[in-house]
């Protein structure tokens, strides 16, 4: 009998094994830019929203602005404002505000989320605290600045969006 089948076989399952890692670090990237496009997952757009010339003055809508941190998390995070009545296609600015709750210097980091989840890609932040890691010395207090744009081409049977923020611990 010849070992060469079984020679065979330990390349394919090796390979096999290594396309599979590879595939493993390709989908992060490939989900996230799936959510960018689709707006899947809440996932809100993070480029500069355009300039737009004229608003839409006839058409409210309410965003409303809510804060959770990770079970266990030293933090507090709650917004400014519990909701804001916009205009889509004028840019608004709001704050939310971050507390370290230790002794010790920390690094947060903050995910956001939209809902409904199909008007995620008409939510365009141009400055937010979400876009870059925030560090805190020891119960420091800070005030964080979200800059938004809600897009005109919203849908019209949507007039209420929530925006979430979960505040996570980041590695120093």
């Amino acid at each position: 009998m010849s070992n060469t089948p079984d020679r065979h076989l330990a390349l394919k399952v090796a390979g096999l094994a290594a396309a599979m890692f590879a595939f493993g670090f390709a989908l992060v990237p490939l989900y996230d830019v799936f959510c960018e496009i689709t707006g899947f997952g809440g996932k809100t757009a993070t480029t500069a929203a355009a300039a737009v010339e004229a608003p839409d003055l006839r058409r409210t809508v309410r965003v409303e602005f809510l804060a959770s941190v990770a079970r266990g998390a030293p933090w507090e995070l709650a917004p400014e404002v519990s909701h804001m009545d916009v205009h889509p296609g004028r840019l608004y600015e709001t704050h939310f505000r971050a507390r370290n709750l230790t002794e010790s210097r920390l690094k947060a980091q903050a995910v956001p989320s939209v809902a409904p989840g199909t008007a995620a890609r008409h939510f365009n932040k141009v400055e937010c605290f979400c876009f870059t890691s925030q560090e805190f010395a020891p119960h420091e207090e800070q005030t964080l600045t979200l800059a938004f744009m809600v897009a005109p081409e919203l849908p019209a049977h949507i007039d209420t969006l929530s925006l979430s923020y979960t505040y996570f611990s980041a590695s120093n």
